[in-house]
């Protein structure tokens, strides 16, 4: 090879070494980002994030249990499309509900009178849109807990465990772990796993994990991931909320590419429910800078200021 040849065989090489040079960089400043807003937080932030179109990856403490809260009904929804897919069950077989199936907390079925019948998907809508406690209940008695364990086992997700019917303890199927993680357990970096086979439609099937996300795009609480990103994102996603542990995870359809990212907290000094609590805070904050990482041409709408009162 002559030497002006060496010379631009050597700058070619530079010049393949610089994107990749450059893609770690820009990981590690999220990195250290995340890891600085995360350190302000009253309480432990497990945070996974995939780039879906890329592979590329972060995770901060993000192979940790945490309490699920409704974040597993995402795995109970899988389980349920997968037996709908395996024809054991149908997404319009009703279920009826009587006034012994109504449990406290969010949805809207326990407001309504003894006798209402429900198709199975009407049931996982109510479950993922409004995180309805008594649809879920009615899910599991078709379902069974066990089952759910053994789909997530299949996609390879062994942390992810729902223990028992949502305010019914005594039905857990493991006591010891559901006294220390409440309805459910999982880990930041297996629920991105799971977004990610709901993307790629390898959960359940390309048609049922379309389906599973058109219901997550659908969800309607939007006090933390969605919070301070542009209003023309789709995020198809999945909050939980118990007194100590708040968790918001799902994919971001961002403008440069869909953006999987899970933040869960446990231990929270903060346990209050209003919209401006910290761990909703925090996990907007967590978006936000995801979102700006991965599209720093788009606008954001300005952050607010909050008093500490």
């Amino acid at each position: 090879m002559t030497a002006p040849h060496r010379a631009t065989g050597a700058l070619l090489l530079l010049l393949l070494a610089i994107p990749a040079t450059s893609a770690a960089q820009r990981i590690d400043d999220l990195r250290r980002n995340l890891e600085r807003i995360a350190a302000t937080h009253d309480g432990v932030t497990g945070i996974s994030v995939r780039n879906l179109a890329t592979g590329e990856s972060l995770s901060i403490r993000g192979d940790e249990k945490y309490p699920s809260a409704s974040l597993i009904k995402v795995p109970i929804l899988v389980t349920l499309l997968d037996q709908v897919h395996q024809g054991r069950m149908r997404l319009d077989e009703p279920s009826t509900m009587i006034a012994r199936d109504q449990v406290g907390g969010s949805g809207v079925i326990k407001h309504l009178h003894s006798g209402s019948i429900f198709t199975l998907e009407d049931l996982a809508w109510l479950m993922i849109t409004l995180s309805d406690n008594t649809a879920t209940n009615l899910l599991l008695d078709k379902l069974d807990i066990a089952t759910v364990g053994e789909k997530m086992d299949a996609l390879g997700l062994p942390q992810s465990r729902v223990h028992s019917k949502s305010f019914r303890r005594q039905t857990s199927i493991a006591p010891d772990s559901s006294a220390k993680y409440g309805l459910g357990v999982t880990t930041p970096d297996e629920i991105v796993q799971l977004f990610a086979l709901l993307h790629e439609g390898r959960a359940v099937s390309p048609a049922l994990d379309s389906l599973a996300l058109r219901m997550l795009f659908a969800n309607q609480d939007g006090n933390m991931m969605v919070r301070w990103l542009p209003s023309g994102v789709r995020v198809a996603h999945k909050t939980g909320s118990v007194d100590r542990a708040r968790n918001d995870c799902g994919i971001m359809y961002t403008p440069a590419a869909p953006i999987a990212l899970c933040v869960m907290t446990r231990e929270n000094v903060d346990t209050s429910y209003r919209v401006d609590s910290a761990a909703h805070l925090l996990i907007a904050r967590i978006a936000r800078e995801v979102f700006r990482h991965y599209n720093p041409g788009v606008a954001l709408p300005d952050l607010p200021t909050f008093s500490q009162n």
